[in-house]
């Protein structure tokens, strides 16, 4: 396949502005930019699904150059729906820097920051050298734009967004001879006013590529969980949460997913989905996605780490899993407190048991595990003997159903 090809195998491709990018795309040698605003310490999910085209692109030789927004970030873009609150400069600062190390240890790429080009501008600058030459009515029909104006309104900060980031592609497309922006598909509107404003600048013709955004099945974007981001940073989402999350993947999105999140080949993902749709149980896909993602952001050896806790935890041989790790993949799971004492009463007033007839017919027959200790004596006391770290102790009904709890 040529590379356009297998972008369009693979889901990538959205919208182009013109049909001579495919084969300028499949020559090679084009100078690219792809951004973000620094709006928080961390990249997510989606972030990375997005940013993965720089290593697409770069194996097929072109030159990427990853934006991070300083200065659009203290602007904010317009979402549809209601304003943003202003980001704060110095968190905006704090954000860059960390973006910048975590975007550079995955993607090993140029880094700039549009604050750099866009601080010094006068506002008489800016409304001469680029607000002249973009209509009120075109960004006006900008789908976000229009949106929000039909919503709740919009101020002339947000509504100049789609200027401030036309201005950075000119910017790189004359100091750095970038002519290809590539991003979102909610990023069109942006990216055309670019493409306007250097076409009547300097007559120059620059291209666009924008990919679907990925989503679930229901359409919710792919990372969100229950409105939370799965992050990039490891201490923000561990390996095992990131693992938890790819594995629990839909059967009817993980193909697509492997395709648009790994750099497995078409024969690969095409075997992958064989043994997929012969047996979904086996999760056979869900496993390729979670070691190809996970071994690129950590390693291969916080892909181990993170199956093996997943399986530890499954079979309730728990013992081996470092504490830390342990309570931090729990985090989730029923939290309860408990005085030391008889563990009929602990497992009562830790709500793991809802009476002490409950409790002991759980401990006679084998069903509760303490620290992945099976415990069958309705005398055994719980005291800060089996207590792992903080204060707390696990306690495993079942086969599947835990609990952590605090000793008081």
């Amino acid at each position: 396949m040529t590379l356009y090809e297998e972008l369009e195998w693979r889901g990538l491709i959205q919208d182009i502005t013109s049909p001579d990018l495919i084969e300028k795309l499949n020559k090679g040698g084009m100078t690219f930019y792809i951004g973000t605003d620094p709006t928080a310490d961390s990249l997510h999910l989606g972030h990375y699904s997005s940013f993965l085209i720089t290593k697409r692109l770069a194996n097929a030789g072109h030159t990427p150059i990853m934006l991070v927004g300083g200065a659009t970030a203290l602007v904010g873009d317009p979402r549809g729906t209601t304003e943003r609150d202003l980001s704060d400069r110095e968190e905006v600062e704090k954000n860059f820097i960390k973006l910048k190390e975590q975007l550079q240890s995955i993607f090993p790429y140029e880094v700039v920051n549009n604050f750099d080009w866009t601080k010094d501008i006068s506002i008489i600058d800016f409304l001469r050298d680029y607000g002249k030459y973009i209509n009120v009515g075109y960004m006006l029909g900008k789908d976000l734009i229009r949106r929000q104006l039909e919503s709740t309104g919009i101020s002339f900060a947000e509504f100049s967004y789609t200027l401030l980031q036309g201005m950075d592609f000119k910017y790189l497309h004359e100091n750095r001879g970038v002519d290809l922006q590539v991003a979102g598909s909610d990023q069109w509107g942006n990216i055309t006013t670019g493409i306007e404003l250097i076409k009547k600048t300097t007559g120059d013709e620059v291209f666009a590529l924008t990919m679907p955004l990925v989503v679930d099945s229901q359409g919710r974007k792919f990372g969100k969980s229950e409105g939370n981001a799965v992050w990039l940073d490891a201490t923000k989402t561990t390996p095992y949460e990131l693992y938890q999350f790819l594995i629990n993947s839909e059967d009817s999105m993980v193909i697509d997913y492997l395709k648009r999140l790994t750099f497995l080949s078409k024969d690969e993902i095409e075997a992958i989905e064989k043994e997929h749709l012969e047996a979904p149980e086996r999760r056979v896909a869900q496993e390729a996605l979670a070691r190809e993602i996970i071994t690129d952001l950590h390693g291969a050896d916080a892909y181990d780490q993170a199956k093996m806790i997943s399986k530890q935890l499954f079979s309730g041989k728990i013992a081996e899993i470092e504490p830390s790790l342990l309570l931090r993949a729990l985090k989730d799971v029923p939290h309860g407190e408990a005085h030391a004492g008889n563990l009929v009463d602990v497992l009562v007033e830790g709500k793991i048991c809802s009476s002490k007839r409950d409790a002991r017919e759980m401990i006679n027959n084998g069903a509760i595990t303490i620290n992945g200790q099976q415990i069958k004596d309705l005398e055994f006391e719980v005291n800060k003997d089996i207590i792992l770290m903080n204060d707390v102790f696990v306690v495993r009904r079942g086969k599947k159903k835990y609990h952590v709890i605090t000793l008081v």
